[in-house]
């Protein structure tokens, strides 16, 4: 019992091997959990798990190994976006300080009008279809990545989308959240350009079908029919959709995404 206790093992989980099934120490030690053989002449130091570490390992684990992922990666140009976000933070007289993620949240749950498909879930022997888009948007703390939910983002405004995120990413910071307001959600969106990640796939967040992942903006040289040399400046930007392909075929994710393309690239029509 010492050596079970010590080495974390449920006798109760054991067969023994010793006379009329009478377990012993070897049996204990082979019902040990595994853990990995530190590199010979390595200095190391062993960082407990905390309960939020768990979770994300254990969910994220689960993700890949039972989720048929697929990805689809599309380039954004985002020079007239820049320009409106712009012109509406100076608007605001400083009030405000739109950020390009919050038009990426909007783009996102105005698209889910037009290919409802990608805002479903697996539910094993049905697929279940969401009324309303409620967007996780990826939050990096000190315990681990987090994602709060802006709710119903398909019919708020740019304004109030920002001062949610804000909100939520402040108090998750903080450790400050309620559960209902991380739990759940039917959509998720990781930005990793601030870091001046160019492309990355991101883990399906199940019972989600889909995750995106946005890129950092760069500017290049593009084609451009209405300039007589032929090309001109703009920045773009890279996002990843990774699928759930129980749910979303590929032609529905590309269709998604050309939406999406549609409303960043023409970011007024956002606010019609």
């Amino acid at each position: 019992k010492k050596v079970a206790s010590e080495q974390g093992v449920d006798l109760a989980t054991l067969s023994g091997s010793g006379p009329g099934g009478r377990i012993r120490a070897a049996d204990v030690f082979a019902g040990a959990p595994s853990v990995a053989a530190a590199v010979h002449g390595a200095a190391f130091t062993d960082i407990p798990l905390s309960s939020v570490r768990k979770v994300i390992a254990q969910r994220l684990t689960q993700s890949k190994q039972t989720i048929p992922h697929y990805y689809l990666t599309v380039e954004v140009e985002i020079s007239k976006l820049q320009s409106l976000r712009q012109q509406l933070n100076q608007s605001a007289s400083g009030d405000l300080k739109l950020s390009i993620n919050d038009f990426i949240i909007k783009a996102s749950a105005l698209t889910m009008k037009h290919v409802p498909e990608v805002n479903s879930s697996w539910m094993e022997s049905f697929i279940r279809r969401y009324h309303n888009v409620d967007i996780s948007v990826a939050v990096a703390t000190d315990s681990g990545l987090i994602t709060p939910i802006v709710f119903g983002a398909e019919s708020k405004g740019l304004e109030t989308i920002h001062r949610d995120v804000v909100s939520l990413a402040e108090r998750a910071r903080e450790n400050k959240l309620k559960p209902q307001e991380f739990q759940g959600g039917t959509f998720t969106i990781s930005n990793l350009g601030m870091y001046g990640v160019k492309h990355f796939t991101a883990i399906i967040n199940p019972p989600q079908s889909c995750i995106l992942a946005v890129g950092a903006a760069d500017k290049k040289i593009i084609p451009d029919t209405n300039n007589e040399s032929g090309y001109s400046t703009g920045t773009t930007m890279c996002v990843t959709m990774s699928c759930d392909h129980r749910v979303v075929d590929g032609a529905v994710g590309a269709e998604w995404l050309r939406k999406l393309k549609g409303y960043l690239e023409n970011p007024v029509t956002m606010l019609l």
